[in-house]
């Protein structure tokens, strides 16, 4: 593998991508390569039996508001250990497609991601981001195995 450049990490904000990310600032540390932290808000959001009725545009705007500030502070993570750090949120329902698009678009040289994040169910009817970003990338990924901890 050529030297990283750029690193994108995606964020669901789940442990395990948390996890992920910790991998992710070493490597873009040790590499000295900028970090990408990426988050994908879906066009379509599910509705929960607590929240008030808004617009879908109210909504996504909420969203990415709440995922701007949360991507923010991983962010500083990263720039506090001396990683150049940007962020991003795209919209999108095929989760492992949008990440790819904008791999591509940033030319990213690594997507480090893990195999679990916040899909549950949908994993199966849909198949799994990290397998999708696997078959579809045009560079390098590495995919870090994680066990769910015991209760």
């Amino acid at each position: 593998m050529k030297l990283a450049k750029r690193i994108l990490a995606p964020i669901d904000f789940s442990e395990f991508s948390r996890d992920a990310l910790d991998v992710a600032i070493d490597l873009a540390a040790h590499y000295r390569a900028e970090l990408l932290l990426v988050h994908v808000v879906p066009f379509i959001l599910p509705l929960t039996a607590r929240e008030p009725v808004l617009s879908d545009t109210e909504r996504q705007r909420d969203q990415h508001a709440a995922a701007a500030g949360r991507l923010s502070e991983l962010a500083s993570l990263a720039t506090a250990k001396g990683v150049t750090a940007r962020t991003e949120i795209g919209s999108a329902n095929e989760v492992g497609m949008e990440l790819l698009r904008i791999a591509q678009h940033h030319q990213v040289d690594l997507i480090v991601i893990a195999t679990h994040g916040m899909t549950g169910w949908r994993t199966i009817p849909f198949g799994s981001v990290a397998d999708k970003v696997v078959k579809h990338a045009d560079c390098a990924v590495l995919v870090l195995r994680v066990q769910p901890k015991p209760a």
